[in-house]
């Protein structure tokens, strides 16, 4: 600002000096006039000198006021820099913007099939009309149920349990049942049998009756199976041999009723 400032005062100084200051406050006329000789100079009265000079020094202080003026002008206009100033904003081209993520596209899921059909088609009609008559019936869950009834139901007839069959199946199985275990003690033996595994379970029929529904369940399992005398001694069957069966077995219940529950009302080999 101060190099702005000297500038400007070297203008007014140089505007003054043109306006006709002379620093030695003489007027100098040149000219030939009859009766004269040569050239004539003519000193200035003193108060004449005085009022000049004056104007100019009033003039120098004018221009550099207006110097000092416009000086301030600039400087509030453009400031300093103090180092902290925000760079300009770049021009559209030439920012770098974030690199855009490719889009995805949502497909859906494929419905892949998981395992065999717990259900065959010849109980597809039936199993449409059980569900009318029942909503919240669910045939996998039914399923899982059933292998679990019949891996009870196997082992409580193998063991003689009449109280778990009591619960499990219904009256004319558990009199069958309950009739082989009674010969069976009779001639002193025993069964000793496990269920190795259920391989194959799945619904092969469904009846609605009014109320009563029936499920017919076959079941595909190893059972490795053992008969003993009453000394103990084996007399039939093998444990390191299983044995495949393949069973049908039919569920009954009476839909609404108290008893949840589904039992075994009669079995067959397939």
């Amino acid at each position: 600002m101060f190099g702005i400032f000297v500038a400007a005062t070297r203008v007014a100084m140089t505007v003054a000096t043109s306006r006709g200051a002379c620093p030695f406050q003489r007027v100098c006329k040149a000219g030939r006039a009859p009766g004269n000789r040569g050239f004539e100079t003519r000193r200035v009265p003193a108060y004449v000198a005085g009022e000049k000079e004056g104007a100019n020094v009033y003039l120098v202080i004018l221009f550099a006021a207006i110097a000092a003026f416009l000086a301030l002008r600039l400087y509030s206009v453009l400031g300093k820099r103090t180092g902290h100033e925000q760079p300009l904003p770049k021009p559209a081209e030439e920012r770098v913007g974030a690199p855009q993520m490719p889009r995805t596209i949502d497909m859906p899921a494929e419905v892949r099939d998981t395992g065999p059909r717990p259900l065959e088609s010849g109980a597809e009609s039936g199993l449409r009309a059980l569900v009318a008559a029942d909503p919240s019936f669910d045939v996998s869950q039914f399923l899982e149920g059933a292998k679990s009834a019949y891996r009870m139901i196997l082992e409580a007839f193998w063991k003689g349990d009449r109280e778990t069959l009591e619960w499990l199946v219904e009256t004319d199985v558990r009199d069958s049942f309950i009739a082989a275990i009674d010969a069976r003690e009779a001639a002193g033996e025993t069964l000793d049998n496990r269920l190795i595994g259920i391989e194959r379970a799945v619904v092969s029929d469904i009846a609605l009756d009014g109320r009563l529904a029936r499920i017919t369940v076959r079941f595909d399992a190893d059972i490795a199976a053992i008969t003993r005398d009453k000394d103990g001694n084996v007399i039939a069957g093998s444990m390191s041999d299983a044995v495949q069966t393949h069973d049908s077995w039919t569920f009954s219940r009476t839909l609404g009723s108290g008893d949840p529950n589904w039992k075994l009302s009669d079995t067959d080999e397939v």
